[in-house]
């Protein structure tokens, strides 16, 4: 709020302070540390434009505090180092543009919203709206300036990206996992036990029947309380084929016979 303050009063040139490799190169070193603390507004900061900034510093205090408290100092500062370390390694691509905090401070929203997506916010102390939908439109937001954005625009979103896939890909991928078990298991509950191989009555569909495997059957197939006893047994037979040609060739094959079932189907006596 300080530096809001001087900025306000006309003491300090944002200038003076943004990240320009260029300038860097040229001596001026304080750029890689003081373009954090510049308010990301284009042209000349006034009244409105401050209130809005102030309200999303004090948003970011809040997220950050919350990251904070939930990973520890350690790898809190380091998240915002390394997005820093991002921030200033790809401005160096293109040494004659500015580079600005607004990604940095992106990618802490991202964040947060990933770990706290049911937290609400009261949009113009009016409108709730939850956190997890706001960084929806926030990732649309990257993907509009991916598609139609300038090259260092490109490159800011790309380090702020990366620097939230560096802390959550492999948070991302167990839950994806999960998700996915989950899923083949429900699907497994609703897939009967039981089949009956005559009127295709299923556990499911019939809970109250009796469902039994016959011993006598080939393929140990299974019939519910109503087919049990009268059924037809599935059995093997087999096929002997004698060939002659200029050689004599004995062939024995087990075959399943069935009428359009691979059974030979045995009245039980």
């Amino acid at each position: 709020m300080v530096v809001l303050g001087f900025f306000l009063l006309g003491r300090i040139d944002p200038e003076r302070l943004i990240l320009l490799p260029l300038a860097v190169h040229a001596g001026e070193w304080w750029r890689l540390v003081t373009f954090l603390f510049v308010p990301p507004v284009a042209g000349a900061l006034t009244i409105t434009s401050a209130v809005f900034l102030a309200f999303a510093w004090y948003m970011f205090c809040l997220m950050g505090g919350a990251l904070e408290h939930y990973w520890g100092e350690f790898r809190y500062n380091f998240f915002i180092f390394v997005g820093w370390l991002l921030t200033m390694g790809v401005s160096l691509i293109f040494p004659i543009s500015h580079a600005t905090n607004v990604f940095l401070a992106g990618s802490v929203f991202l964040a947060f919203a990933y770990l706290n997506p049911e937290f609400e916010l009261v949009v113009f102390f009016v409108l709730p709206v939850k956190i997890k939908r706001l960084a929806a439109l926030h990732w649309l937001f990257y993907c509009y300036e991916v598609a139609v954005g300038s090259w260092t625009t490109r490159i800011m979103v790309l380090a702020s990206v990366g620097n939230f896939l560096l802390f959550f890909t492999a948070d991302i991928v167990r839950r994806m996992e999960f998700q996915l078990k989950a899923s083949r298991d429900e699907r497994t509950e609703h897939e009967p036990r039981h089949r009956c191989y005559v009127c295709s009555k299923t556990d499911l569909t019939h809970s109250e029947n009796d469902f039994r495997y016959c011993s006598k059957c080939a393929g140990e197939e299974c019939y519910c309380s109503d087919h049990i006893y009268g059924h037809v047994h599935t059995v093997v037979t087999n096929t002997n084929t004698n060939t002659n040609t200029n050689t004599n060739t004995n062939t024995n094959t087990n075959t399943w016979h069935v009428a359009a079932k691979p059974y030979t189907l045995v009245r039980a006596g």
